[in-house]
């Protein structure tokens, strides 16, 4: 036992060898070294002893690599593409800690107050992002609306909903699969400001997109 777990604890080193914060390749060595944890586990379990779990986590780092590969390459696609928008703040782009990426647009870029209508100087930014998504279709993709707490909470939440459903629907028409996208609101129940103030309002008033890796079929791309 004790010396199967040295065997993990080296693949994992050789995985996050090299994982500098200035790395361009860290997220894929980080995936890789979580993958290899993970397969070394499973494999173990599966096929028992050492060889099981060695081969388990050479699968898993192969697995998680290539995840972690293939979000990279789309978020320098997004941020390429929407440079210019993030230039004028108008949206930002996170790369979480689950591989997931999330492009968070101001409200004030994309609807008028209290309208689920897209702007039509939003639509080229939409434009970017669908074109982008269909380059990249092992993700789903989850639209999240919110508010501020001007209003009912109950008219906040259906309106969230509402924009949320707007984003969506443009996307499908842009050719991204319907099959892919799902929308949730928020409501005024996650803010990120104060509302106390209008620029807290502003911040608060917002729709995420979420672009989640589906592990499956990622492999050796």
């Amino acid at each position: 036992m004790k010396r199967m777990s040295r065997w993990i604890v080296l693949l994992v080193a050789v995985s996050l060898a090299g994982c500098a914060t200035d790395d361009p390749n860290r997220r894929a060595k980080t995936g890789a070294a979580v993958g290899a944890v993970a397969g070394a586990i499973i494999g173990k379990q599966i096929s028992g002893g050492k060889k099981g779990a060695i081969a388990g986590a050479v699968a898993g780092a192969v697995a998680g690599g290539a995840l972690g590969n293939y979000m990279d390459q789309q978020q320098r696609e997004f941020e390429a593409a929407l440079a210019e928008e993030q230039r004028r703040n108008e949206l930002e782009i996170h790369r979480l800690q689950d591989e997931s990426l999330k492009i968070e647009v101001s409200n004030e870029v994309s609807f008028d107050f209290d309208s689920a209508a897209l702007k039509p100087a939003f639509l080229p930014t939409l434009d970017k992002v669908a074109a982008i998504l269909q380059r990249y279709p092992r993700t789903t993709v989850t639209i999240v609306g919110h508010t501020d707490n001007i209003g009912p909470e109950a008219y906040n939440q259906q309106l969230s909903e509402r924009r949320a459903r707007s984003v969506a629907n443009y996307l499908a028409d842009r050719g991204v699969d319907p099959a892919r996208l799902s929308i949730v609101g928020r409501g005024e129940t996650q803010p990120r400001a104060s509302n106390a103030t209008a620029a807290g309002r502003q911040l608060n008033r917002r729709v995420e997109i979420l672009i989640r890796p589906i592990d499956d079929g990622l492999h050796g791309r």
